[in-house]
């Protein structure tokens, strides 16, 4: 393995990867240490039990901060998984259903009384309708399916996205009317 894949992440170097000559020293609790020679920088790491971690590599002089960099990292790590947990939650709330253009109707129920349970709690709802042989050159029975979908759903949601065929499947987006 090679160090600097180990100890760079971001293109944060540490310790003795710095190049600079003199740096601008944050100390462990924020405090502005100056402006010191690289030697004496880690010198005062090593002496707090930390790494010297080079923040701003632009600055004049380049700013480091006295830290523990393997907290800095799991902490950045802890902050991103977070975030994609969120990213993940706020794409939850859209489910897809899917019908056809010969769906019978208590499929057809089936799919409406789950899609406007979700629809009541809040979400948006996406209801595609896929064309399987030559029904595409009918596509005015799908688009009627999918109209007579939004017409059940009509007190409880509006179409946010009219029904538009993409290939071989067409979709609409339904939308809960919000509660003044």
């Amino acid at each position: 393995m090679e160090v600097s894949s180990i100890a760079r992440e971001k293109d944060l170097y540490i310790n003795e990867q710095i190049r600079a000559k003199e740096v601008m020293v944050i100390g462990p609790n924020g405090e502005q240490l100056g402006v010191k020679p690289i030697k004496d920088a880690l010198t005062l790491a090593s002496y707090a039990g930390f790494d010297l971690v080079l923040m701003n590599p632009g600055g004049k002089p380049p700013v480091c901060k006295i830290m523990d960099y393997n907290r800095y990292k799991y902490e950045n790590k802890k902050k991103q998984k977070e975030n994609m947990k969120r990213q993940r939650e706020a794409n939850l709330d859209m489910k897809e259903f899917k019908l056809s253009v010969t769906i019978d109707t208590h499929d057809f129920n089936t799919k409406l009384r789950n899609a406007r349970k979700y629809l009541e709690k809040g979400h948006k709802v996406k209801v595609s309708l896929r064309f399987k042989g030559r029904e595409i050159t009918h596509s005015n029975l799908g688009r009627d399916v999918l109209m007579r979908f939004a017409d059940e759903c009509s007190d409880i949601s509006s179409i946010e996205t009219k029904p538009k065929i993409d290939g071989r499947i067409m979709a609409m987006i339904l939308a809960p009317i919000k509660v003044k």
